[in-house]
């Protein structure tokens, strides 16, 4: 960490140091006169069922956090739009912490309230800190190493870890939304005391830049800007939340989304991921005529892995050679050409398009770290650099074919007729792709007819989107499509919560690919506890290369750049964020920008 220890700090960063000093007034890009109004229209898919995203069970509406505030709660500090692994004060107005990592300190902003006017306190912090990692998993695994939170001072709440030397700890404490104690113990309006463990209609309490002014269960929801808002001269807030609402349209997948941004009014702005639909399907009357605009926004962030995740906690899976081979079997080259318009490449890493995928052969200092677990890792992760099957030259696909089914013969299978089978019962392998939209048969069925071709039984299952998230939560599916959630310039906590024994077996967890390795289990502690970027960045590519080897996914595809659709309605600051490159919070409606008088960001 960047700041100094024993010293108060309210920007922090985990790479170098901010280019923000302290006391710093708003972002470099954004425009702090911006003016204030006017509709932001978007578009969910699927439903929702609850405003508690913070348990396990039901769905949660758009606008609420995954992770973070979302647009109704604050965090601590706030992680920067425009610096890979930096922190700036939000609740908290600094924070603090000891030469060797044992606890952080944070202190809170004397100026910080909940939307009924209540200050925000230590006992709200304390509150949180306990209920979140009591509800969710996620939180849980993320915070394992804080052994208790306690008020220190009037506005000070001090965090204790279970072990010293972990670097992004008192960092990352900096990430823990805040709810408000008094209204989660108090009653509604009808004397019944609220439950935040159970989902909720309830529209309820929050701190930050908006709140829920309107829904209908399912289909719509609509957030109002606070005007009182506490934080709004507050350096990560200045110029930015500018739009007066922000309006959710519910549809049930993406084919209807799509119609529903051609149409205009329902979704103002479009981060494309579909190469079909950007190469070709912005031929229509708006497009042609400029009234909604499409642009390419470099994106510096790390390209987490995108792959066919396979559940490796079934028997099926168990067998890295059956995993091989399945990921032999996949030829992305002709998917790249004949579907994706060549606008792809293949992910190669966990952390592509960054410094901590692993190339070549392990350096010396992934060698310290592997060495000594060498019986427990694929010998191949010290002899080969990992490499993908490449099917450029068409002749290949043969070639593949048979070494896939060599693997199978080896892992006990083999071909009776035209159809893959275990040698002893006779049953055939199959596997069931699951999907929540009708358009993922798209990417799932090229795979599949290869899969086929080797005598697999494959079923394509197609599941609306709650159905499709609970079998997510409950780990209830062989293989799926999906991209990882984000992964930073600067892992670590995150990582047990991705790919830990632990969380292989707790529903609601993120190791989608049940991930079961004691190496990796000890190369998460590597990284979470190395002592300088270069460790962090060595114990990093060491987890990645064995994770690569052991196959656990069938990597896809990336991009290194945002597509970007939007309607000519928003004013928008000349340059975006330079790390995540795309801060929509940071625009404000030409509509805004006309009406005299319009009052600034700030106000």
């Amino acid at each position: 960490m960047a700041a100094r220890a024993g010293e108060w700090h309210s920007s922090v960063s985990l790479i170098g140091t901010s280019k923000y000093p302290d006391d710093f007034k708003h972002y470099d890009y954004v425009n702090p006169d911006a003016p204030v109004g006017g509709t932001l229209n978007q578009i969910a898919i699927g439903t929702f069922d609850s405003f508690n995203p913070f348990i396990v069970r039901g769905t949660p509406a758009a606008g609420l956090p995954n992770f973070g505030g979302g647009l109704l709660y604050d965090t601590l500090f706030e992680q920067s739009p425009d610096e890979p692994s930096t922190s700036h004060a939000m609740i908290a107005e600094a924070m603090t912490y000891p030469p060797d990592f044992s606890s952080a300190t944070y202190r809170l902003d004397p100026d910080a309230r909940w939307h009924d006017g209540e200050p925000i306190t230590a006992e709200d912090v304390i509150w949180s800190f306990e209920t979140l990692k009591e509800l969710h998993p996620q939180w849980n695994a993320y915070y394992r190493n804080i052994v208790k939170a306690e008020k220190t001072g009037d506005r000070e709440v001090t965090f204790t870890f279970d072990q010293t030397g972990n670097r992004e700890l008192p960092q990352i404490v900096g990430d823990l939304t805040v709810l408000p104690k008094h209204y989660w113990e108090g009653t509604d309006e009808n004397g019944n005391k609220r439950d935040i463990s159970q989902p909720t209609t309830v529209p309820p309490l929050g701190s930050g830049p908006y709140r829920i002014a309107g829904f209908q269960i399912g289909q719509s929801m609509d957030w109002e800007r606070v005007p009182d808002y506490w934080g709004w001269d507050k350096a990560t807030r200045v110029g930015r939340y500018n739009f007066g609402r922000i309006h959710y349209t519910y549809f049930r997948d993406q084919n209807a989304a799509w119609e529903g941004f051609k149409k205009g009014g329902l979704e103002d702005y479009r981060l494309e991921n579909s190469s079909q639909q950007w190469a070709e399907g912005y031929d229509f009357p708006a497009a042609q005529n400029g009234q909604v605009v499409k642009t390419e926004v470099p994106d510096g962030q790390v390209a987490s892995m995108q792959a066919y995740v396979l559940n490796n906690r079934l028997d099926k899976f168990e067998d890295r050679d059956v995993r091989k081979a399945l990921t032999l079997v996949y030829n992305f080259q002709e998917m790249n050409r004949t579907l994706f318009y060549d606008l792809y490449k293949r992910q190669t890493s966990y952390f592509d398009n960054s410094e901590l995928a692993a190339t070549g052969l392990p350096s010396e200092r992934e060698l310290k770290l592997l060495e000594p677990m060498r019986a427990e890792i694929p010998e191949e992760v010290f002899t080969e650099e990992f490499t993908l099957p490449d099917y450029s030259d068409r002749s290949a696909a043969r070639t593949y074919l048979r070494e896939a089914l060599d693997l199978f013969r080896k892992a006990g299978y083999e071909l009776r007729g035209n159809r893959l089978v275990d040698a002893s019962t006779g049953e055939q392998f199959s596997i069931e792709m699951l999907g929540s939209d009708p358009r993922d048969t798209r990417t799932l069925e090229p795979y599949a007819r290869d899969l086929r071709r080797l005598g697999i039984d494959v079923n394509i299952r197609i599941v609306d989107t709650n159905q499709y998230v609970e079998r997510l939560r409950n780990f209830d599916f062989e293989m799926v499509g999906m991209r990882y959630y984000p992964q930073s310039l600067s892992p670590g906590n995150e990582q047990r919560d991705f790919f830990s024994t632990q969380a292989a077996e707790t529903p609601g967890s993120r190791n989608y690919a049940g991930v079961e390795n004691p190496v990796v289990d000890k190369l998460i502690d590597a990284i979470v506890y190395a002592e300088n970027r270069e460790d962090l960045v060595a114990a990093t590519r060491a987890m990645d290369r064995v994770m690569l080897w052991e196959y656990y996914v069938v990597p896809q595809w990336n991009k290194t750049e945002d597509w970007l659709a939007y309607w000519d309605k928003f004013g928008m600051p000349e340059n975006g964020p330079a790390y995540s490159g795309i801060d929509p919070f940071s625009w404000w409606t030409k509509a805004a920008e006309s009406e005299a008088g319009a009052p600034s960001a700030g106000n």
